[in-house]
């Protein structure tokens, strides 16, 4: 029997030892139950988040928009705050080999979720110092982000703070 034969009878083994996938489409693998209320927002409540993480770098950015605009949806005054690198999240020039154009799927995740959180109410802020660390221009923020002074961070939390506002405080090295 030759190496590839027997490589290939390996395969063959290796593939006997468990039926894959071993459950069929659309099984559950996890249970369903949802531990705590699907809470409202009460009148006048915000939800701010901050997010420092860069685009596909984790799914940090890409959750903590997710988060926002879920709050959004439940009637929470919803704001998001880019700083330090997590700015280049708030870009509309991303794309390969055009802006806009997905070069993997999901490339455009963030911008798209950005979009439906702005188009749906929801409050964008950029620090200017943040996209000047990565030469990133301010013309280049997706329609609707809000530039900000590097010193209104602190005070956006405080403002927030002072609100009552949940603060979502996101964080990727």
């Amino acid at each position: 029997m030759s190496f590839d034969e027997q490589i290939q009878a390996r395969i063959d083994a290796s593939l006997a030892e468990i039926p894959h996938p071993s459950l069929p489409k659309g099984s559950n693998l996890y249970g369903s139950t949802k531990i705590f209320p699907d809470y409202q927002a009460e009148p006048g409540q915000a939800y701010f988040t901050l997010v420092h993480g860069i685009a596909h770098e984790s799914s940090v950015s890409f959750v903590a928009i997710l988060q926002a605009t879920r709050a959004l949806r439940k009637g929470f005054e919803s704001a998001i705050y880019f700083y330090g690198p997590g700015a280049i999240n708030a870009l509309d020039t991303r794309g390969f080999p055009t802006t806009g154009d997905s070069a993997f799927p999901g490339e455009q995740n963030i911008n798209d979720a950005l979009k439906t959180f702005i188009g749906e109410g929801g409050t964008v802020f950029c620090c200017r110092f943040g996209l000047s660390l990565h030469g990133a221009r301010e013309e280049d923020l997706i329609e609707g982000v809000i530039p900000a002074h590097p010193l209104d961070v602190q005070d956006a939390v405080i403002h927030y703070a002072r609100k009552g506002a949940i603060i979502n405080s996101t964080y990727n090295l």
